[in-house]
């Protein structure tokens, strides 16, 4: 199956994620900047999430950039991941109004784990169904990033009941991992003389 169908479709859900992370902030009804102080929290956590967001998109795209075509264990891959991005919206509201109390942070957490390894399973989906001499099978490698980010967030979820702020921590340290673009897709493709 031609992968352009899913590609479009997870472009308009993950556009539709951020516009209900912004949807979600409420301005103060006063015009001044102390008025802002109870909306940090808030703000916080949809830059948090914003950058989560920007950063599945990014690797999304790169991953499908070396994909040639789909199947029907993809698309159903694809939509677990975006199940689980669009949780990202309700636990960043949750986490912000809350003021990042311990419930909502390991929350936050459980949706980013199971997010990486939903993002997980469709990468062995793709790298299965395109053989293990593909151009994605050579990206991906072992995974090792992917590991150690699902284990940060794995001890991240207890750790927001003893302190929320180093749970915290730990998730702004991943997503600033994983800022930087990981470039293992295009070197192979590069190498491969892929356009």
């Amino acid at each position: 199956m031609h992968k352009g169908r899913l590609e479009a479709f997870s472009d308009g859900v993950l556009a539709i994620i951020i516009t209900i992370m912004v949807l979600e902030l409420h301005a103060p009804h006063e015009a001044s900047l102390a008025a802002l102080r109870p909306l940090v929290p808030v703000l916080l956590s949809y830059l948090l999430s914003f950058i989560y967001v920007g950063i599945y998109w990014n690797n999304h795209h790169h991953m499908f950039q070396a994909a040639r075509h789909v199947n029907g264990a993809a698309l159903w891959a694809n939509l677990h991941l975006l199940f689980w991005l669009s949780l990202v919206p309700f636990v960043t509201n949750w986490m912000g109004a809350s003021h990042f109390a311990a419930m909502p942070v390991a929350a936050y957490g459980l949706v980013l784990l199971l997010a990486a390894i939903a993002f997980t399973i469709l990468s062995r989906v793709l790298v299965r169904h395109h053989g293990e001499g593909s151009t994605l099978a050579r990206a991906f490698g072992t995974g090792w990033k992917e590991r150690v980010s699902m284990s940060l967030y794995a001890g991240a979820i207890p750790l927001a009941f003893v302190s929320r702020w180093a749970a915290c921590a730990i998730y702004a340290a991943v997503a600033m991992w994983w800022l930087i673009p990981d470039r293992r897709i295009e070197r192979v493709m590069t190498i491969d003389g892929a356009p």
